[in-house]
């Protein structure tokens, strides 16, 4: 009898909860965007050395997912979620009281650890309970309650840092997080049995890393899912100073302007929960990637034209609206291959595409045109450099299976 079959099935409330601890590291990440030129007022710090925070969260989250998926297989995924809410209500309050750029750094990369250590036991919960394409549903689900995060958490954060400074962001983060822990403690079950659990051993976590990157298949559709990412992630490093800075949009208004992003996100997770279980998360995913190929296609006039914000506006509605839609099916795809190791598969799938994607959105830090022109160009090489990957996954496909 497998696992799937011995656990109860995933109810309303529990996707809205799972939704609302997913939504801590979206939070962590987008409800400060608004008040990046603000941090680097505070510290004298250069654009590109604010933007580091956001890097380094990314890799922190990146290097987490390593570590906390092999030791979720060996104790289970309610304790580590437990532990990692509790470190990022803590982190968050360290944040809030950092007195330099490079304490910020420093506090932001542990942050992102403790993010891992609860966001990526999500994916791991719902593989316990469902298979392929009823996970890839229920995800779609659960990003979907997750998405209202991004929605407010730039409208919020503007507010908050106009009327309480940079760091009344942090402090609302740590009581979010503290929630988190309360929330976990009181009704999020364990649902990897003991019987399914393995002895935690170094050893044998290297030799299931070895095993997935070995696997050209996978190798492939990781790549796919980590330039994916990086359209995101050029987006969210550069998005405020593009508004701001080239468009003198104003710090409270400038969420509203990434709330048109977040509903292109709703709108096409929406589609992708209403019809993955009739046409399969193989499909879906196809169809995510020609769909932020395509906005990658809009966005490059972009490249030439300054001075119409629309130009920018909608090419990323398309382009992040399509992300989910992108994670989720990956994520269905390679869990299924790697079935007898879910926690250890989605920690390394989630640390590659989130690691390898943050560093690769951040050359739009270092190229050496305006700031609009260097995320335009990361974004359209990054999509088009993903849908290469895929296409190369579908010939390993047939030659390996």
């Amino acid at each position: 009898m497998s696992n799937q079959r011995q656990l109860p099935a995933l109810n309303w409330p529990l996707i809205a909860l799972l939704g609302f601890i997913a939504a801590l590291t979206p939070l962590a990440i987008d409800m400060y965007l608004p008040a990046l030129p603000q941090i680097g007022l505070a510290f004298e710090a250069s654009a590109t050395q604010v933007q580091q925070t956001l890097t380094l969260f990314s890799v922190g989250f990146a290097l987490g997912q390593l570590v906390v998926g092999p030791i979720s297989d060996s104790v289970g995924r309610r304790r580590v979620m437990l532990v990692g809410s509790i470190l990022f209500a803590i982190t968050a309050i360290l944040c809030a009281r950092a007195e330099s750029i490079s304490e910020l750094n420093l506090w932001r990369s542990l942050q992102g650890v403790a993010g891992a250590a609860s966001g990526v036991m999500i994916s791991a919960i719902v593989k316990d309970m469902f298979e392929q394409d009823d996970f890839s549903r229920m995800m779609s689900f659960i990003v979907l309650v997750m998405t209202l995060a991004p929605l407010v958490a730039p409208l919020i954060g503007g507010y908050v840092a106009l009327w309480f400074g940079w760091r009344g962001i942090f402090w609302s983060l740590a009581l979010l997080g503290l929630a988190a822990c309360i929330l976990v403690m009181l009704f999020i079950p364990e649902t990897l049995a003991k019987e399914y659990r393995q002895p935690l051993a170094i050893g044998r976590s290297l030799r299931n890393y070895r095993k997935i990157f070995a696997d050209p298949v996978s190798l492939a559709l990781m790549c796919a899912g980590a330039f994916s990412f990086a359209c995101l992630f050029s987006f969210l490093i550069s998005g405020s100073y593009v508004y701001i800075e080239l468009y003198d949009i104003d710090i409270d208004k400038v969420g509203y302007l990434f709330a048109f992003n977040v509903v292109a996100l709703m709108i096409l997770t929406f589609i992708n929960g209403r019809f993955v279980g009739r046409k399969g998360a193989p499909h879906m995913l196809r169809w995510g990637l020609y769909v932020q190929f395509f906005g990658a296609m809009l966005l490059l006039p972009s490249i030439f034209v300054d001075g119409i914000i629309w130009l920018v506006v909608i090419p990323c509605m398309v382009i992040i609206g399509a992300t989910t839609m992108v994670g989720s099916n990956l994520m269905a795809k390679l869990l299924q291959r790697h079935s007898t190791m879910a926690g250890t598969a989605s920690s390394v799938v989630g640390s590659f595409r989130f690691g390898v994607g943050a560093l690769i959105g951040s050359a739009s830090t270092i190229l050496p045109f305006n700031v609009q022109t260097n995320m335009a160009l990361t974004i359209v090489i990054s999509a088009s450099a993903s849908m290469f990957c895929y296409r190369l996954h579908r010939g390993f496909k047939v030659r390996h299976g």
